[in-house]
């Protein structure tokens, strides 16, 4: 018989993993992080600055406004301001503000929903003369809004709408750029084999453009809202050249008619600046509750 020894069993040390050293920062590359970060703090300044101003300005009385340093504390009458500007001329400002949120809001639903069905279509449509349109509305992206102010006011002048509501709502449907940005996010968002499987189980083109490729373009809609949303706000020179009746001004165009009267009324002053204050508010509030889906939406239309 033979016999075989056994081996030894060795016991197995565990080995350290390697140790990684990192290169100490080169002292230019802390310089230019320091430089780089000092450029953005300062432009944040300068952007906070005039917001900033206005909140101050905004808790001072008529005489604290022009007695103080702009950026310092007088008493607070943030509370009894926000009560003159509501009352003052029967609640005027109310009422402008609820314009702008017609405007606005209204005007900027209809347009974006008119933006995104001009995308889609331009995007999965195949039909004579797609692209030169499409150039076309490229081109209106570079026309500048004030331009063609002049020739929708003699328009609006022709069909009897100058002084209405609709003066404002209608120019505002039309948005080469939300059509641009939703051609974009089509491409970016809407597979073309979702889009035939729900034509072989029978929905048709408005039934697979409602219920499949809306919701999927719900980050796309939301961002084109909010770039619709701000640009209707802001629209101070359409609203100029269209409305004459006090009673149907946005709120920043009735602004600016207290501003104009300053001199002649030193009272409107304290409410000009509370007023622009709660005028910036709905913008604020826009954004931040948006935040989410304009956030994705903005980094898919960079990716694409």
């Amino acid at each position: 018989m033979s016999t075989q020894t056994a081996r030894p069993v060795r016991a197995t040390v565990p080995v350290p993993p390697p140790v990684v050293r990192r290169r100490p920062r080169a002292p230019r590359q802390l310089t230019s992080k320091f430089t780089v970060h000092a450029v953005l703090l300062v432009f944040a300044l300068y952007t906070l600055m005039p917001l900033t101003w206005l909140v101050i300005a905004s808790t001072k009385n008529y005489r604290d406004l022009f007695a103080t340093n702009p950026f310092a504390l007088g008493d607070f009458n943030l509370w009894h301001n926000l009560g003159e500007l509501f009352a003052y001329n029967d609640g005027i400002y109310a009422r402008w503000l609820g314009n702008s949120v017609l405007y606005t809001v209204v005007g900027s639903l209809l347009s974006t929903l008119v933006s995104v069905s001009c995308g889609y279509a331009f995007d999965k449509y195949a039909f004579k003369g797609k692209e030169p349109l499409f150039g076309l509305v490229l081109v209106g992206v570079l026309v500048p809004a004030t331009v063609v102010q002049l020739p929708l006011y003699l328009l609006a002048s022709e069909a009897g709408l100058v002084n209405t509501y609709w003066a404002v709502l209608i120019p505002s449907l039309v948005n080469p750029f939300g059509v641009y940005l939703a051609r974009v996010f089509s491409e970016g968002y809407v597979p073309g084999e979702v889009l035939e499987a729900a034509r072989v189980d029978g929905a048709g083109e408005v039934r697979t453009f409602a219920s499949v490729s809306l919701p999927m373009l719900a980050p796309g809609f939301v961002t084109i809202f909010l770039f619709s949303f701000t640009a209707s706000w802001n629209n101070f020179y359409g609203a100029l050249m269209m409305l004459n009746d006090e009673e149907l001004y946005p709120v920043n165009l009735g602004l600016y008619a207290w501003q104009k009267n300053v001199y002649q009324q030193p009272e409107l002053y304290p409410l000009v600046i509370i007023g622009a204050l709660v005028a910036v508010l709905p913008l604020i509030v826009a954004f931040l509750c948006l935040q989410r889906f304009w956030r994705s939406g903005l980094t898919a239309g960079a990716v694409k």
